[in-house]
């Protein structure tokens, strides 16, 4: 496998005249993020320390840059520096290059890059590798491009020489280098290509010339999907591997006092049975032994810090808070005084529960621990983050952590930081060194030892003035902070995790009397990023509360977010292209009725209609979805649809059905009977339309979601006349 024979080589420092990768990628800017150390990643290749290239034996790969590879049978592979959970950067990420390139879309591969934040950090975290915040296109895309731009040039420089003619007279098109009647494939010019001096200042292509980007190109990874070949951590097999299950503690942050373990030992198959941290885990030759010595342990848990409290009395706890002053994180005008002089006043309480990811495959780890080294096998998505926690678990450095990247089953926020799961594999490992461990988790372990979506609470004031205007909205967010406790809790700015009100303080709507507040509300129960984070509840907040502003100013709520948004183009854009698609004014079926809900996370402008059906026995059914989307340059459009529809499922699914709840701080779901999914039955028809843009590329893996619950309660809202506040909306109207 490709991913167990990359090696990492010193680059040494440039002696000639020509500019080092390095220099390259630091003229480009990038450089202190980019390349902070001397890393140069060149597969199985040496470097010349008189050039700084890669010295090239027989059947060796040039490397032209950290990214991209050419061999002789004209194969490009691209190094992708992000995790690839299903949501196509793989593909995507490889089309900027191939585009740039000037490469037929056949000969391009894909591997996952190593684990080095000096050459593959996330370009908007600075010196992290990691995946989240869908920013995986867009801190990727003018880096991308200009590394496929230079290796381009690089190859023209190449035959330039060969052939004794002006670089400017040469053609690259569809992997094919050309000057008249000569012609090339760019295997036969790679190993000289890559002697070339790098280009400072590549040129880019006219997005006019553009032959991939843009386009319906097959994705990368759907045959190896298809046929069984895609590499997951479940997949790995590794000689004398041992498979360990862990018992938790009943509780959030419960402790082991006592053990009892001796049944457990004696079950076959069974090689040990180990406390770490966390827990206790049963290591043993195969899953079945594993679980079967599991259900002997017996445990005495101290919970002296876990949650006490239940569902009812946490939502109790969270509206109090709302009615007391909160931190003001954003304010236009004076809302308190419109309120108090409004003739037309609405006021309404929402509730969200706790969430948990549901990824398809459970959360999964393979760990060998050695002397002076140690090696994973797992999705990654945080890198950097990873590798130093694994090393304070055990004892080495950051360095001597390497891992190997392999797909994810889904992610949604769980397999970011902090990296529990993943230091547990590996304080699970270290007891048993040069073994190596898969850790596996069940269903049941990954619902009931999750880290959840927070649970929120939203009191809101709002009015609109004789003239049907919008003139005053007045917001208190309460929720469990994500952000604390975490490696990235150094984001929060000020004293209150921004997670809470984004999407609100932010809020696009042009409300001469805005006021929006936010407080934290401590949990000992333990929350992590969930698809869209904060705004995968708050655009359900806004979204509604904008509809009941619409119904008491006795306005269409598309006209009435029409004028709300005058000054968003962008905005204006994804609205009227969804009601138009929509055919928003036409007459619905008797029985059905329509919603619509606009929101902007991670930089993507997204509106959704949703057409519901209720039936006779006030049960309904979401038969239809709209979506419009502008997301910048659509790249891949096809990823795009696919981004909306799966993030439409899910919002879908959570707003119909998903809580987790607690009872006296026990979560009392483990599996999909009591924590259901929405089904294929229940998937409308969605239709996604893209807003043609010359913008920067933002993200879709998280933005198609947020506005769908919103869209369903409004339809609801505008058959029955009933405000939804509530999430799970259940099956009935």
């Amino acid at each position: 496998m490709n991913f167990l024979k990359r090696q990492a080589i010193t680059e040494q420092k440039n002696a000639a005249t020509n500019v080092s990768r390095r220099d390259f990628l630091q003229a480009m800017g990038i450089g202190g993020g980019l390349l902070m150390g001397s890393g140069f990643i060149a597969g199985s290749a040496s470097v010349s320390a008189a050039d700084n290239t890669p010295a090239m034996a027989s059947g060796d790969t040039p490397f032209f840059n950290a990214f991209v590879k050419i061999a002789p049978d004209n194969t490009v592979t691209i190094l992708v520096k992000h995790l690839d959970m299903g949501q196509g950067v793989s593909t995507g990420l490889t089309a900027v290059v191939a585009e740039e390139l000037g490469a037929r879309w056949e000969q391009m591969q894909w591997e996952f890059a190593p684990a080095d934040a000096s050459q593959y950090n996330n370009l908007f975290w600075g010196p992290t590798q990691g995946t989240g915040g869908s920013s995986s296109i867009a801190n990727s895309w003018m880096q991308l491009r200009q590394m496929g731009a230079a290796a381009r040039e690089m190859l023209v420089a190449a035959a330039a020489a060969e052939w004794k003619v002006p670089a400017s007279e040469i053609k690259v098109n569809a992997g094919i280098i050309s000057h008249g009647q000569r012609k090339a494939e760019f295997g036969a010019l790679a190993a000289k290509a890559a002697t070339m001096p790098v280009p400072e200042k590549p040129a880019l292509k006219d997005p006019k010339e553009f032959q991939l980007i843009g386009k319906n190109i097959p994705r990368k990874d759907s045959l190896e999907k298809t046929n069984g070949t895609a590499v997951y951590t479940q997949d790995i097999q590794l000689p004398g591997m041992l498979t360990a299950l862990v018992v938790y503690p009943p509780k959030m942050y419960g402790k082991v006092k006592k053990v009892d373990a001796a049944k457990a030992k004696a079950s076959p198959g069974v090689v040990a049975v180990v406390e770490f941290p966390r827990g206790v885990a049963v290591v043993a030759e195969n899953f079945w032994a594993a679980q079967k010595a599991r259900k002997l342990i017996q445990v005495d848990w101290d919970l002296s810090a876990s949650e006490t409290r239940s569902s009812s009395e946490l939502f109790a706890a969270a509206h109090a808070l709302a009615e007391k002053p909160g931190t003001s994180v954003k304010t236009n005008g004076d809302a308190a005084a419109a309120l108090a002089k409004a003739d037309k006043v609405l006021s309404a309480s929402y509730e969200l529960p706790y969430l948990t990811h549901a990824a398809i495959e459970p959360i999964n780890c393979v760990v060998k621990v050695e002397k002076n080294h140690c090696e994973l096998w797992f999705a990654c998505q945080m890198p950097t983050v990873d590798q130093q926690e694994v090393a304070a678990a055990t004892g080495l450095k950051p360095a001597q952590v390497k891992i190997n990247t392999l797909y994810a089953g889904g992610s949604f926020g769980r397999r970011a930081c902090p990296s529990d799961y993943v230091v547990d594999a590996a304080n699970i490992a270290k007891q048993l060194p040069g073994r190596a461990v898969k850790m596996l988790w069940t269903r049941e372990d990954e619902i009931l030892n999750g880290r959840y979506r927070p649970m929120a609470v939203h009191h809101i004031k709002g009015a609109v003035s004789a003239e049907g205007k919008a003139i005053a909205w007045q917001h208190h967010a309460v929720a469990q902070a994500i952000l604390r406790g975490t490696p990235f809790e150094g984001m929060i700015k000020g004293a209150v995790d921004g997670t809470v009100a984004e999407g609100i303080e932010d809020m696009h709507y042009a409300i001469p009397n805005l006021h929006v507040a936010a407080t934290e509300l401590p949990v000992k129960l333990s929350t992590l990023w969930w698809r869209s984070v904060g705004h995968s509840g708050n655009a359900f907040v806004v979204e509604t509360f904008v509809d009941q502003l619409a119904k008491a100013a006795e306005q269409d709520p598309v006209a009435f977010r029409r004028e709300l948004l005058a000054s968003e183009p962008r905005a204006l854009g994804v609205l009227n292209l969804a009601a138009q698609k929509s055919e928003w004014n036409k007459k619905l079926p008797a029985g059905v009725s329509r919603g619509i809900a606009v929101h902007k996370s991670f930089g993507t402008w997204v509106a959704q209609v949703a057409e519901v059906r209720i039936n006779a026995d006030k049960t309904f059914k979401v038969e239809r979805v709209v979506c419009a989307v502008d997301c910048g340059v659509a790249i891949t459009p096809d990823v795009i649809r696919a981004q909306m529809e799966g993030g439409i499922g899910m919002g879908l699914s959570a707003a119909l059905g998903e809580a987790i709840t607690l009872n006296k701080g026990a979560v009392e779901q483990s599996n999909f009977h009591n924590y259901p999914l929405l089904r294929i039955s229940d998937m409308p028809k969605v239709e996604v339309h893209i807003v043609p843009s010359a913008e920067m590329p933002s993200g879709v893996g998280e933005p198609g979601l947020p506005p769908i619950a919103g869209a369903v309660a409004n339809a609801l809202f505008a058959a029955t006349g009933k405000t939804y506040t509530r999430l799970p909306l259940g099956n009935k109207a």
